[in-house]
């Protein structure tokens, strides 16, 4: 399998380099950044990205803003929601599904059409109302359920809009995050010249045209994009906040799916940058002069479990055992070269929603067999279950071995680990629809690593029952009263502090449920030439290009 593996990153590097001869090159006095991706395809570009996160940080926050956007600008504290594209929010006394959202003035696209609150009313519609012209189904998944209590968008003038949830809820403004504003008048341009038996057709060719030519509000461009290949985008000097007008002139953005071939090509110099580096090529990386980038991320690499009618899941002692069987120091210093945090949770310690689980999660393989035998299983009978993971994936980090590792470490507390290994965005779009789904092909467990920035993201869209697909990412359809209860009062708890106390105790329930299998906390691994400068790696799983430089 090893020698498979590496034979066959080598052919892709090598063909990698072939093609990059046939690059076009830049003008000597235009600076270009050209960055290797883990996805195995360029994330789509209309407005909203598939390809997990990942996506959202190449071609949703590079080219897009939304009503409110992430904090990068710091690589020591935690990335924070501030205003985007909304300067400020505020929610009804009275009514609290009501919020007053007042937008940035003189902000215009790309196409140079404003920005107004008939922007903000028709990219709401193009996800949740369909009856819309511009209703794509496509752009739904990814972001319908990452706000799924928005159920619409009223104009109250040019520079003030009124959106109203379906229940109180006070998650809304950091939700809003990932709905990225897309130009109503370059998308009507193309629905007035498409061709196609209906109005849904005409839409559909409108948004494949869009795809090609999109226009945002971000402080990057498109330039060109050629699928599976790359996109260019090109810095846009006349973006609204001046301080993050690009310092590059160009970025280069290539799917490198494989670790070895990423690795490969940033040695070559194809590349400047590359996403999660080989970790057994660190130190060559490093001996070269190569620049390391890391930091702890909001984010979890899990097993995610089944929990419907017959799962082997369903024993909570199984779910602890597995917990305590696997060495995550010794994954951490082996297999990852440090690049990981152990996870005990969704949160660790410190953490103002980490609240007291009385679980300890941690490696105790005595401790994990002995529960096993409560549960039936021993050497001479093991419990097979099943688990469905990506080739590669926006941060799966290294999926393959890592999840090798656990088969062999779980088969040593009798457990039968089989792999079902598919390409990531397949798996992705699998996470949607649920084990229930003919797509989970046989699995009881999902390892989609998922990101823990702000409270739906990280607890509600998976511990909350009504959550369950289609509506977000209950993959397993956990259907916990308790779990339902704290969600409940979490979400219309509008006070901070009341608010985060109410969360550490759904989090402590979660660990106590062994709810996830929890390994790590991913500390986002980049690899770049020492000519690119000027690089902030937040605490988050987004970073910001513009203030990033390029010395000859």
């Amino acid at each position: 399998m090893l020698i498979k593996t590496t034979t066959r990153a080598a052919l892709i590097a090598a063909l990698a380099l072939a093609t990059a001869a046939a690059w076009p090159r830049a003008a000597s006095a235009e600076t270009v950044l050209r960055i290797g991706m883990t996805a195995a395809d360029i994330p789509r570009t209309l407005g909203q990205p598939d390809q997990g996160f990942e996506g959202n940080r190449f071609t949703g926050v590079t080219m897009y803003d939304a009503l409110t956007g992430w904090d990068l600008s710091s690589a020591d504290k935690a990335s924070v929601v501030i205003p985007g594209l909304a300067t400020e929010w505020k929610v009804d006394d009275a009514d609290k599904t009501k919020w007053t959202f007042k937008l940035r003035p003189g902000v215009t696209f790309h196409d140079g059409a404003p920005f107004n609150a008939d922007a903000v009313v028709w990219n709401v519609d193009k996800v949740l109302k369909q009856d819309a012209p511009q209703f794509d189904p496509s752009q739904v998944g990814a972001t319908a359920t990452r706000m799924p209590t928005l159920v619409s968008a009223r104009k109250i003038d040019d520079m003030t809009v009124e959106l109203t949830t379906k229940e109180p809820d006070s998650f809304l403004p950091i939700n809003l995050t990932n709905l990225f504003m897309a130009s109503p008048a370059k998308w009507q341009h193309f629905y007035d010249k498409a061709e196609g038996a209906d109005a849904k057709a005409k839409s559909q060719a409108a948004w494949t045209a869009f795809a090609k030519d999109a226009a945002g509000t971000g402080p990057w461009k498109m330039a060109s994009f050629t699928p599976r290949e790359r996109l260019e985008l090109v810095k846009n000097a006349d973006y609204w906040d001046k301080a993050r007008v690009p310092k590059i002139d160009k970025m280069v953005l290539v799917p490198m799916p494989e670790a070895n071939a990423r690795t490969a090509a940033l040695l070559s110099g194809q590349v400047d940058w590359v996403e999660a580096p080989a970790p057994d090529a660190l130190p060559e990386l490093k001996q070269r002069g190569f620049k390391l980038y890391a930091n702890e991320q909001p984010h979890v690499w899990p097993w995610q479990f089944s929990r419907v009618e017959g799962s082997p899941w369903n024993d909570i002692r199984v779910r602890k055992a597995a917990n305590l069987c696997v060495d995550r120091e010794g994954l951490k210093d082996g297999l990852l070269a440090g690049l990981m945090v152990p996870a005990t949770g969704t949160f660790e310690p410190g953490h103002p929603w980490r609240g007291k689980p009385t679980f300890e999660i941690k490696y105790d393989k005595p401790a994990a067999q002995k529960l096993m035998q409560e549960a039936g299983f021993g050497p001479n009978k093991k419990l097979a279950v099943k688990i469905q993971t990506s080739t590669s994936g926006s941060g799966q980090m290294q999926p393959l071995p890592m999840n090798e590792y656990l088969q062999q470490a779980l088969g040593e507390c009798y457990f039968d680990v089989q792999l079902d290994v598919i390409e990531w965005n397949t798996l992705f779009s699998n996470w949607r629809r649920g084990v229930k789904d003919p797509s989970a092909n046989g699995s009881n467990a999902t390892n989609v690593t998922y990101a823990a920035m702000d409270p739906f993201f990280a607890l509600v869209r998976f511990l909350q029952s009504s959550m369950a697909p289609p509506v977000s990412n209950n993959w397993g359809f956990i259907n916990n009263p308790k779990f339902d209860e704290l969600v409940k009062k979490a979400r219309q708890t509008f006070d901070p502090a009341a608010r985060d106390a109410a969360l550490a105790e759904l989090h402590a329930a979660s660990v106590d449920d062994a709810a996830f299998l929890y390994v790590a906390h991913d500390v986002g691994p980049r690899a770049m030439s020492p000519k690119v400068t000027g690089v902030i790696q937040p605490k988050s799983w987004f970073i910001d290009f513009s203030p990033i430089s390029m010395t000859p």
